[in-house]
């Protein structure tokens, strides 16, 4: 266990947890200005529950046992931890993966969702959705990986995972009242941008810090990361221009978002022309995909559909065309047991991998994702009613306003 690679993992851990508050703020300033912070708490909530899940029960049956689909209890409360290793270093580092990947889920249920549902949704997904798929794909033993399918940094697990669910509770939840016709705006852009930097910021630790060690697979891992960023913001932004006729604050928002999303999977398998051709796909293909919710008719409010789960699956999925292992031999040795991707020698055998393990994790996601909220719907209710839809969750369901009125007293 070397000194160096432990605090780049912790410093990886630390910056991870920083992008949920940052999405908070992203989705936060998208929703209406009485209902932020709904929206805030909502995301909070992912840090105060899941890292006690996850310490609990989830770790252990992500990453101990030797089955192909699920762990044991051996590691339950910490238990068996390698101090002596990194294990306890990536224990927490991903503790703070598992606790933004529901967090995600929040931004497509806004203005709509009661909290107490919520509070419930959360740890059950964690447990029923997110813990599996994490086996799957990133276990020694999962029956993914030792297919040998790829995701360096959560792809297939956290985004197409998280949107595919999106889809599911929006389903169960309803539209909003009057949509799409009544659309309300971003009641903050600066907000918006906000989170995004601060997402950015925190999409270096979340990528670079999956190589698990301060070596020169993170280093393309960083690179990666910030040019896929950048092409996907360039590529969102012109095909604004071309369809609209101006750029966006959100729509270049939008696009390093979907830059970020889609580098994902691939940041520690590709290297950096292949980053900025993956970020400008994902760029342009989301910029198109959110506006399918007018057409099919689901109201996925931030558009979580649009940019986490294609953007995720377009990421996921452009590995096997990509992935290019000759590049990383002299730094990665062990890579040499996976294939390269089609355009680098390697067939059509990864590419297959691919589409199996995202297709396998979107059935499994919709099916169990629906049945959660479909049974908290028929027990606790998942929706608020009208007329707190009407006026903004923030006051019902938390007893606060975000933004006093001008004169108001206090306490």
């Amino acid at each position: 266990m070397e000194s160096g690679n432990v605090a780049w993992v912790l410093i990886g851990a630390a910056m991870v947890l920083f992008m949920t508050p940052g999405l908070a703020f992203f989705y936060g300033g998208m929703v209406r200005s009485r209902s932020v912070l709904n929206m805030l708490m909502m995301n909070f909530w992912c840090l105060l529950v899941v890292p006690l899940v996850w310490a609990v029960v989830g770790y252990s049956l992500a990453f101990s046992g030797s089955s192909r689909f699920v762990g044991n209890f051996d590691k339950t409360f910490m238990r068996n931890l390698d101090f002596s290793t990194l294990e306890p270093a990536v224990f927490i580092f991903l503790a703070t993966f598992a606790a933004i990947t529901p967090a995600l889920i929040s931004g497509a249920v806004a203005d709509r969702m009661k909290f107490s549902a919520w509070a419930i949704f959360v740890p059950l997904w964690s447990l029923l959705v997110y813990v599996p798929v994490t086996y799957w794909v990133f276990s020694a033993n999962g029956w993914f990986l030792t297919r040998g399918s790829l995701d360096f940094a959560g792809g297939t697990a956290i985004h197409v995972n998280a949107g595919i669910a999106a889809l599911a509770v929006v389903l169960v939840l309803g539209k909003r009242t009057g949509w799409p016709t009544k659309l309300s705006p971003p009641h903050s852009m600066p907000l918006v941008m906000l989170g995004t930097g601060i997402l950015w910021f925190g999409w270096f630790g979340f990528n670079a810090g999956s190589a698990l060690a301060a070596d020169g697979r993170a280093v393309q891992a960083f690179i990666n990361t910030m040019l896929a960023a950048s092409a996907g913001g360039l590529a969102w932004g012109a095909t604004e221009r071309v369809r609209d006729g101006h750029f966006t604050n959100l729509g270049i928002a939008s696009g390093i978002v979907a830059g970020l999303v889609a580098i994902t999977p691939g940041c520690g398998f590709v290297t950096g022309g292949s980053a900025i051709v993956i970020g400008m796909v994902a760029g342009i293909v989301c910029a198109l995909a959110v506006g399918l919710k007018l057409k099919v008719g689901y109201d996925d409010a931030l558009d979580v559909v649009g940019v986490h789960f294609v953007g995720g699956l377009v990421g996921s999925i452009l590995i096997g065309l990509f992935a290019d292992f000759d590049a990383f031999a002299a730094i990665n040795p062990e890579l040499a047991e996976f294939r390269s991707g089609l355009f680098y020698g390697g067939g059509l055998r990864l590419l297959g991998e691919q589409f199996l393990a995202n297709g396998v994790t979107i059935v499994f996601s919709f099916v169990v994702t629906y049945a959660i909220a479909k049974a908290l719907d028929l027990t606790v209710g998942l929706r608020v009613d009208d007329e707190v839809e009407a006026m903004g969750i923030d006051l019902r369901e938390h007893a606060e306003t975000a933004y006093a009125a001008e004169g108001a007293s206090v306490g």
